[in-house]
C-alpha cells in the first residue's frame, strides 16, 4: 500500500485524550486531549457524553478538578520551556486568574487536601537546582515552604486528614526515590522504608483512618510489590508480589485497592478489599494495551486511559458496583483499520546473552525483504509498549518494517536490567542495537542492507552512538532532541537535571574521559550514514546546541546532514502545525536514502 502525505496528517491529526480526573460530584470527568493540535483541557458529561473545550492556551496545559466546587487547577508553561506557572479556573471557562506565576522557575503540582483548603505544589524558585514543596492556601492565596531538603522533591497528595503531606526525593543513587511525610503543622518528617541500596518508594494509597496506606517499592527485589506501610509503628511489610512490576490506588473512602500489572508494556488491573486483600474482580479493558486509573470520589468509578497499537488513546469509565464500561471519548477513525499493525514481541540475544525484549511492526503488503525502521525510545529508564504512535503506523504503512527494542536501561523489566547502562556501563546499550542489526541480518523477510536509526531525546543519543561505533551497521540516522555529547550535554542541560544526569551517565567531575569516549561527537568523523536531525529552540532538558554541533561536525566531514529547528518547541515536538512540517520531511528522507517507492 502506498501512503500519501494526506495520510500522515490523517495520522498525526488523531486526537489522543486521557481523563485527569473526576468532578467533585462525579457527574463530569476533566481530561486531556490535543484534538485542537496542542494538548488542552475538556470537560466531559457523563451523562450526556457532551464534550466541550475548558482552555485554549498557546501551550500544552495539565490539570485537574480540585476536590470541592467545580474549579480547575492548571499548569502551563511557554513554547516548551518546562518553567510551568500555576492558575485555577471554573469548569465553565470563567474565572481564570494565576495562583502561582513567576515565569523564571517552574512550578508543579502536587496534589490538594481533600477539604480543598491547601494546594502542594514544588518550585525551584529558592535555587535552580533544587525543588522544594510548598503549600499554598487556596482561600488566601498565601504560600509556604514545608519541604527543603535539596534535589528534586514534589508534593505526592496528602492524608485524609489532612495531617499529613507525602514527598519524594529523588535520590543521589540512578533509580533511586525517597519517600517522606510531612506534618503540615509541626513540620515534622517521617520517612517511609529508609534505604541504603537504589530503590522505588511509590505514593501513598491511604486506608479511611489514616493509621496505614499501600505503596509501591522495588526495595530488595528486581521488580516493583505492593506493600503497606504502619503510620504508629513506622514499619512496613510487602503484601503483594510478582514477577513484574505492580502499581497500586486507593479510592478515597477505601473500600477498593486497584492493583495493575506491567507485562512487557500490557496492563492488566484487579479490585482487591483493603482489609482482607481478596479479590473484588478484574477491571476488564478494551484489549491489550496501556492504561492508567483514577476513582471517583464516592469511590464507585474507575475512569481510565486506555490506548494500544491500533487504538489512539481515549477515556473509558468503569462502573466498580455494576461492571459496565462507558467509552467517554472516540478519537477521530481517520484511517482504514487495516492500515493499522499490532506488533509482535521478539525477544533477541545480545553480545552478552542478555535477552533484548523488541516489539516488531510488520508491513502488510509490501514485498519482503523489507526496509527496516529501528525505533529507540528515550530515557532511558523509560519503556517502548504497543500504545498508539502515528509514525510508527505511518511508517508501517509505508513500506517499512519498524523494530522497537527495549535495550538495556530500559524499564519495564526489573531494577537489575534497568541498571546494566549505568555509568561506565553505556556502551553496552550501545552494542543492544548491533545484536539488533545482527537479528535482522538472520531474519529472511527483514532487508539488513537498508536499516535506519530512528529515536528521541536519550534514543537520539544512542542513534548518534550507532552511527558513530557501528558505521558499517547502519544507512541512516534520525536523532530528534537527541544528546550528541555527553559532556556538553551535562555542562548544559537545565541545573535541576544535572546531577541526576550524572547518577546515570557519569559525573564531568570523576568520568570526563569516560564520557567524551562515549560521546558521539567525539567519533563524528566515523559517520558515513545520512544524517537527520530535529530539535526545539527551547529545549531545556538537551539544549539545542547538541543538535547544531554534531550538524557542523558531520557537514563539515563532507557528509549529509539535515538539522530542522523550531523556535516554539522544547523537549520534542508538541504543536501539530510543526509535526506536519517535520515528520513529512523525515519520512521523505527515509524513502531517498532507504530506497522505498
Amino acid at each position: 500500500m502506498t501512503t500519501g502525505t494526506s495520510d500522515l496528517r490523517a495520522l498525526l491529526d488523531t486526537a489522543t485524550t486521557a481523563p485527569s480526573n473526576f468532578s467533585p460530584d462525579g457527574s463530569k470527568v476533566l481530561v486531556q486531549s490535543n484534538r485542537s493540535g496542542l494538548a488542552q483541557l475538556y470537560v466531559v458529561d457523563r451523562a450526556s457524553g457532551e464534550t466541550r473545550q475548558l482552555t485554549d492556551f498557546d501551550d500544552p496545559v495539565a490539570g485537574a478538578y480540585l476536590p470541592v466546587g467545580d474549579m480547575v487547577v492548571m499548569a502551563s508553561s511557554a513554547g516548551g520551556n518546562e518553567r510551568s506557572q500555576l492558575f485555577v479556573m471554573n469548569d465553565d471557562g470563567t474565572g481564570l486568574r494565576p495562583l502561582v506565576r513567576d515565569p523564571e522557575v517552574i512550578h508543579r503540582l502536587g496534589g490538594a487536601s481533600r477539604d480543598g483548603s491547601w494546594l502542594a505544589y514544588s518550585s525551584n524558585a529558592r535555587s535552580p537546582a533544587d525543588f522544594d514543596v510548598y503549600l499554598l492556601e487556596l482561600e488566601s492565596g498565601e504560600s509556604r515552604r514545608v519541604f527543603e531538603m535539596g534535589g528534586i522533591c514534589h508534593g505526592r497528595g496528602f492524608s485524609p486528614d489532612g495531617r499529613w503531606l507525602a514527598v519524594s526525593r529523588r535520590g543521589h543513587l540512578g533509580g533511586d526515590t525517597q519517600l517522606y511525610l510531612v506534618d503540615v503543622g509541626s513540620g515534622d518528617l517521617v520517612e517511609v522504608a529508609a534505604h541504603d541500596e537504589p530503590g522505588y518508594v511509590g505514593a501513598p494509597a491511604w486506608v479511611a483512618d489514616g493509621s496505614s496506606f499501600f505503596f509501591v517499592t522495588d526495595l530488595g527485589r528486581d521488580f516493583a510489590g505492593v506493600a503497606r506501610f504502619d503510620l504508629d509503628a513506622r514499619a512496613w511489610a510487602y503484601v503483594m508480589e510478582r514477577d513484574c512490576d505492580l502499581g497500586c490506588v486507593m479510592n478515597w473512602p477505601a473500600t477498593r485497592l486497584l492493583v495493575t500489572s506491567d507485562e512487557d508494556g500490557i496492563t492488566c488491573a484487579e479490585l482487591y478489599d483493603p482489609a482482607t486483600l481478596g479479590s473484588m474482580g478484574e477491571v476488564p479493558l478494551p484489549g491489550p494495551g496501556s492504561a492508567e486509573f483514577g476513582f471517583s470520589r464516592d469511590g464507585g468509578l474507575l475512569a481510565y486511559a486506555f490506548t494500544s497499537a491500533v487504538e489512539p488513546g481515549d477515556a473509558w469509565c468503569f462502573d466498580c458496583a455494576t461492571g459496565e464500561t462507558t467509552r467517554l471519548t472516540t478519537s477521530h477513525d481517520v484511517v482504514a483499520g487495516a492500515v493499522m499493525v499490532s506488533p509482535m514481541m521478539e525477544r533477541i540475544a545480545s553480545f552478552d546473552g542478555e535477552c533484548i525484549p523488541t516489539y516488531v511492526y510488520r508491513p502488510q503488503e509490501a514485498e519482503p525483504p523489507s526496509p527496516v525502521v529501528v525505533y529507540l525510545h528515550g530515557g532511558p529508564e523509560a519503556q517502548h509498549t504497543p500504545t498508539f504512535d502515528p509514525v510508527v503506523q505511518y511508517l508501517v504503512a509505508a513500506g517499512f518494517a519498524v523494530v522497537a527494542p527495549n535495550v538495556r536501561g530500559s524499564t519495564g523489566y526489573g531494577k537489575r536490567f534497568e541498571h546494566l547502562d549505568d555509568g561506565r556501563n553505556r556502551l553496552d546499550a550501545v552494542a543492544d542495537l548491533a545484536s539488533v542489526h545482527e537479528w535482522i541480518e538472520a531474519t529472511s523477510d527483514l532487508d539488513a542492507a537498508r536499516v535506519a536509526l530512528f529515536g528521541g531525546s536519550y534514543g537520539g543519543y544512542l542513534v548518534l552512538a550507532g552511527l558513530a561505533f557501528q558505521p558499517e551497521r547502519w544507512a541512516a540516522g534520525v536523532d530528534i532532541v537527541g544528546i550528541s555529547s555527553l559532556v556538553t550535554f551535562l555542562e548544559n542541560t537545565a541545573e535541576w537535571r544535572r546531577k541526576v544526569r550524572e547518577a546515570e551517565y557519569g559525573s564531568l567531575a570523576h568520568d570526563r574521559q569516560f564520557l567524551e569516549g562515549a560521546s558521539p561527537l567525539t567519533h563524528a568523523d566515523r559517520i558515513r550514514a545520512p544524517l537527520f536531525l530535529i530539535h526545539g529552540a527551547n529545549d531545556p532538558r538537551v539544549p539545542v546546541a547538541e543538535a547544531e554541533q554534531i550538524h557542523a561536525t558531520v557537514s563539515a566531514n563532507g557528509m549529509r546532514s539535515e538539522l530542522l529547528v523550531y523556535p516554539d518547541e522544547g523537549h520534542g515536538l508538541a504543536r501539530l502545525a510543526n509535526r506536519l512540517d517535520a515528520y513529512p520531511k523525515v519520512l521523505a528522507f527515509l524513502k531517498e536514502v532507504l530506497r522505498v517507492e
